[in-house]
């Protein structure tokens, strides 16, 4: 264990193994930087699952990797994301399996979107406004391009990547590199230059391609150049700058957007197994297609031959065909002869049938049963009308107040035939008239009783 990190090297030149230089180096800097604060840009920021946080932190002119491990990135409230302007407070180490210079954070406080971020932003609205990221502005790509220009930079994996996809599915296509700087203070004119350039040859699409980077690697396609530039092309173009995750300016302008440079050569390459296995297909539908053709046209063929004869033949088949229709209108004549015998002979009985002479004896017949049915009708009627009669008289017989007369009762009545019901109703010297059961008797009121008198009913 190193004791002191400052001790000089021996003057017998001692050598350190790679790991005792590491070890004293982070030593070091861990005791001259045990607590600092720092202010920067994210970038490049990772989040494995292990649940630390590993991001670059950067300016305008350096940068320092950071690690935030996992009981501090718990604390940690703002959502971390590249282009964030933060200050971290940490130690200054060293990761000493990779010799890597890296700060150990404890602590990350937001400090607002760097000027990347935010510059990017802005043109990035500014050119949305202007309409130039509309699906109605976007080329379609050809589906069997013969030339294809790639601008991107002559060196690098990338045009190899390119060209590699190329050879295999379609080697057929004819490649041009545009070269040009994808990286760097003059790139953003070189790239202007080389898609002007080639959007004049003629090709049938080209390919802006760049290998993945940072924000600030990346920034020359997020220039407000190169984006005017892509939308002036009019050629299609794929943009394929950076890795899946990286979106620039030029992506958004751009008529497709591919997530890496071999996926924008897969686009654009047509794969020639599958032009085989097309030719292919086409070739046995085409040859089913002339057989069935040909068969149907010697079906044809052997029609016509067959309906082409002897005139004579044809007169034979005529005069035959006459005969029988001759004998078929002899049956057909019959045959109706007979249908209208037999109808006219219906008609004759349905007429028979309906001869006023039958109807007359039919309606005496009637009129017969109807003259002996009347006086046994009147006769049971005239019965039952009188037996009714004399059931009415003895009801009213029975109500009549002629019976109760019949009994030794009799009516009173004033002058006026009303019935003198109470003798408080007449007065001294009025003349009544009592109706008996035979004859009426002229009566006349001596005087009233002071108290109805109760009669006895007769027995």
């Amino acid at each position: 264990m190193i004791t002191d990190p400052f001790q000089r090297l021996g003057l017998d030149r001692e050598v350190l193994t790679v790991s005792q230089l590491n070890q004293r180096a982070r030593h070091l800097l861990e005791d001259v930087f045990p607590q600092v604060w720092v202010e920067g840009e994210i970038s490049n920021l990772a989040r494995p699952s292990s649940g630390h946080v590993y991001f670059t932190l950067k300016d305008a002119g350096a940068q320092v990797r950071c690690a935030l491990f996992r009981a501090s990135a718990a604390r940690v409230r703002q959502a971390l994301r590249d282009g964030l302007a933060v200050k971290v407070r940490g130690k200054v180490s060293l990761f000493e399996g990779r010799g890597d210079y890296q700060m150990i954070l404890d602590s990350v406080e937001p400090a607002g979107d760097g000027a990347l971020r935010l510059a990017f932003e802005a043109l990035k609205d500014k050119l949305a406004a202007e309409g130039l990221f509309t699906a109605e502005g976007k080329r379609a790509l050809p589906s069997h391009p013969q030339r294809i220009g790639i601008v991107s930079s002559p060196s690098g994996a990338v045009i190899r990547d390119i060209i590699s996809v190329f050879r295999r599915r379609a080697p057929q296509v004819e490649l041009t590199l545009v070269p040009t700087a994808v990286q760097g203070r003059d790139a953003s004119a070189q790239i202007v230059r080389a898609l002007e350039l080639a959007d004049r040859q003629g090709f049938d699409a080209l390919i802006l391609a760049r290998g993945g980077g940072s924000l600030e690697d990346l920034w020359c396609f997020n220039e407000e150049a190169v984006a005017r530039a892509v939308a002036a092309c009019q050629t299609p173009i794929v943009s394929a700058v950076g890795h899946e995750t990286d979106v620039t300016i030029a992506d958004f302008v751009a008529d497709v957007r591919a997530p890496t440079p071999s996926a924008a050569a897969e686009l654009l390459a047509p794969d020639s197994s599958d032009l085989q296995r097309r030719l292919d297909g086409l070739q046995r539908r085409l040859t089913l297609r002339l057989q069935h053709l040909l068969a149907a046209r010697q079906l044809q063929l052997d029609g016509l031959r067959r309906r082409l004869r002897h005139p004579g033949e044809r007169l034979r088949q005529q005069a035959q065909r006459l005969d029988d229709l001759e004998l078929r209108l002899q049956r057909a004549i019959a045959r109706r002869l007979q249908s209208a015998g037999e109808q006219r002979a219906r008609l004759d009985a349905r007429l028979a049938a309906q001869h006023p002479e039958r109807l007359l004896v039919l309606l005496r017949q009637r009129l017969e049963q109807l003259a002996e049915r009347l006086p046994r009708a009147m006769h049971a009627g005239l019965r039952e009308r009188r037996q009714r009669l004399e059931a009415a008289v003895q009801t009213l017989q029975v109500v009549s107040p002629l019976a109760t007369l019949g009994r030794g009762y009799s009516i009173l009545l004033d002058d006026r035939g009303r019935a003198v019901r109470r003798a408080a109703d007449t007065v001294a010297g009025q003349r009544l008239t009592a109706r008996l059961h035979e004859g009426e008797l002229t009566l006349r009121v001596e005087d009233q009783p002071a108290a109805p008198a109760n009669l006895p009913l007769p027995l």
